[in-house]
């Protein structure tokens, strides 16, 4: 093992870190755009106006943030909120596969490489005497 899998935690944490900054620019634009909204926004699951998934992403990416800090703590809450961000990534880039399919199967390999790294080498370190 590498450091007692210290180069897999950092790489979750800069992957969870990343993901959280591109959500709060993600935010930022929902909250500035002043074009047109499409017409089935309407029906959307958190209503008619960007601003509220402004909110949504910039929560998001404030929480992703943390866990990219708590991972490099090794706190387990962070651990498994950074396991299902993981899941998140590589499950929603499917969705993409018809558009973009080099970019979906990076983002699916890297959903893949950060749950690995939190499952094997995020838990508790051992205690030496």
């Amino acid at each position: 093992m590498d450091n007692d899998g210290k180069g897999w935690l950092v790489f979750a944490a800069v992957v969870l870190g990343v993901a959280g900054i591109m959500r709060i620019f993600d935010g930022i634009w929902a909250f500035r755009y002043k074009g047109a909204v499409p017409d089935h926004l309407q029906n959307a699951l958190l209503g008619t106006t960007l601003k509220n998934y402004g909110w949504l992403w910039l929560i998001i990416g404030i929480v992703l943030i943390l866990c990219a800090l708590g991972v490099m703590a090794r706190s387990q809450i962070s651990r498994w909120i950074g396991v299902v961000a993981g899941a998140v990534i590589a499950v929603s880039a499917i969705w993409w596969m018809p558009y973009y399919p080099i970019w979906s199967l990076a983002y699916i390999g890297i959903g893949i490489l950060v749950i690995y790294a939190l499952v094997m080498e995020g838990g508790r370190q051992p205690v030496t005497e």
